[in-house]
This record gives structure tokens, sequence and C-alpha cells, in this order.
């Protein structure tokens, strides 16, 4: 068993599937050591049975992050993040290790992007600006303030100032992120259509609020159009977790080494597929003090690049069907 330090390392190095195999296998046994929920819920998993490989390693069901407090014994939280909801209904992230969670959050981008200095960093999120735990909010004020770009902040709904912003930075050819849920974006993009050169337009999900209900491809398609472009970006992230996926369009999104999306069977969570249809299962093995291993309630599909499609969300009964299997 390496020791910790060791571990926070070498999983940013890991560039091999046995390596992160190696890995994984290293996390369930400190999860298994220290964790006490996830430890409660592997044995009633696994009755006694010992896992050989990544498929055999229990996934706790994102569920859990509302109703328990998952984190490691002997560890503290350094910071809580609160996912969107009301209170009762919100997921709680306690996070032991900000400086791992920041390196994390980092070097996923870096590993898409590049230099985070390289870019001025625009976010268009009103309603996550009113929730100060939010990760997302965590992440992005991070950015701002590593980049330290002349215009680079938070606006929250003064579209005239954004857009006064791209124009300027946009001249000095130098390259923008314009982070967003996706009304604001469509409403910053109805109102203020412009040819965009070096920005790159980051939706973060967000279609609450709209007027009507559109498919993520006909919101896509409206952003391209009014800013002339060829693609809209999207991140996948949770508040569960310390990683980040991201898309350079298409849905197609891209994990970082040091993570891993299995998809799981709709009808059976611990029977796992190919080339169809299931549950989002994420491994981040960043995570090492809160759980590395969440079943989510998110559908998608396994990509032959490796990349993973985001297909929508379980419904109400499908969840509730899901935790009559762990109460």
């Amino acid at each position: 068993m390496i020791n910790m330090t060791d571990y926070k390392k070498r999983i940013f190095e890991v560039n091999s599937n046995d390596e992160f195999e190696k890995f994984c296998m290293i996390a369930f046994d400190y999860q298994m050591q220290h964790n006490p929920v996830y430890k409660l819920y592997s044995d009633h998993i696994l009755k006694k049975q010992t896992p050989k490989n990544i498929y055999q390693i229990p996934f706790l069901p994102i569920e859990f992050f509302k109703s328990k407090k998952i984190i490691c014994k002997s560890k503290n939280e350094e910071i809580k993040f609160l996912s969107s909801g009301t209170q009762g209904t919100q997921s709680k992230h306690y996070v032991a290790d900000m400086k791992l969670y920041q390196k994390s959050f980092e070097k996923s981008f870096e590993k898409f992007y590049g230099n985070i200095d390289d870019y001025c960093f625009l976010a268009l999120l009103p309603t996550y600006s009113e929730n100060k735990n939010s990760s997302l909010i965590y992440m992005i004020n991070h950015f701002i303030n590593k980049t330290k770009n002349s215009g680079s902040g938070f606006y929250i709904s003064n579209y005239d100032e954004l857009d006064h912003v791209v124009g300027k930075v946009e001249k000095l050819n130098r390259k923008i992120i314009l982070f967003g849920v996706t009304y604001a974006l469509l409403d910053f993009a109805k109102n203020y259509k412009r040819k965009l050169k070096n920005t790159i337009v980051m939706e973060t999900g967000g279609m609450k609020g709209t007027r009507k209900e559109l498919l993520k491809e006909e919101v896509h398609q409206i952003l391209k159009s009014s800013f002339s472009i060829n693609s809209i970006h999207s991140e996948y992230g949770m508040t569960e977790l310390l990683s980040q996926s991201y898309s350079y369009g298409n849905n197609n999104f891209n994990t970082p080494n040091w993570m891993k999306v299995i998809i799981r069977d709709v009808n059976d969570p611990f029977t796992f597929i190919e080339n169809k249809t299931g549950g989002i299962n994420i491994i981040d093995l960043a995570n090492i003090y809160s759980c590395p291993f969440i079943a989510t309630q998110d559908l998608g599909k396994k990509n032959p690049d490796n990349s993973f499609s985001l297909l929508g969300r379980f419904s109400e009964a499908d969840v509730r069907g899901c935790n009559l299997l762990i109460q």
C-alpha cells in the first residue's frame, strides 16, 4: 500500500489502463479501511467477496451525498460544496484537501485547453452566483484569480458590459473562455450577435428558466449561428466529484487520465454494458477522501474513441427504483 502523498502525486501521471486499474484497487482498499459509509454499502453488495478488477468494485449511488456525510475517517472538511436545489434535496460534498482539488481541476483544464494563464475567463452564471457553496463557482473564480487577465470576471446579467469586454479582448487577439448556463447564453446570444474569432463558448448546463424546452442540438445551433462559431464546448462536472470532463462539441466528453466512465445497465446496476445507453458510473481517483466510485443519475453511452456522450437523466421513477436496492 503506497502512502497518500505518493498516491496524490502519481494518479496524475497515470498513462495506461493497467496503471489506472492498479490505482483503482489501491483506492478501493483505502475506502474500505477509512470510509465507513462506503464500507457499509460495499459489504452489503460484495457479501465478503473481494473485487479482482474495477468492474467488481461497488459504485456508491450519488443519492447518498444527500443523506450521508461522505468523508474518510480522521479527515476534516476544509470546505463544503452544495449542489443547486432546495435545502434537503441538495448534495453535500465535504472536501478534505483543497490543494488536491485545485490540482485536479487545473490539470483537467490544462489537459484539454492548455495554460490557464493564456485565457481571459468570463462567467455568465446568474443563478450559480447565488450559491456561494457552488464548486463550479469556486473553480471558475480560481481560474479568474490565477490568470489575472484584464476583463476576467463574473457577469451576472450585465450583458452590455460583457459584450464590451468580449469585443475589447477579441480585438487584442487574446483567447477567451465564456462559461455560461444555457438560458443565460441564449439570452446573451439573442441580443448581442457578433462574430467571435478567439472565444470558446462553454455551456455548463442549466435549462431551467428558459421559456420553452429546447434540445441541446437546438441550443447549440442557435449559439453557433449567433456567434459565427463552429462548435459549442461543454464542461461536465458535479458537486460530488473533484475532476471534470470536457467536450469540444457534438456532446462527446473526454476524461483526464485519472478519471474513467463506465456504463451500467439501466435495469441491473451491477452489470456493465458496451455500445448501449445506460447509467453513467464515474471513477475519479482524485476524490480519494470522499468517494472515487460514484453511480450517477445521468444516462450516457461510451464511444469507440473512449469518449462518452451525455444523453439525459434517469426519471424520478427510475431513481426511486434504484433506491429500493440500497435501503
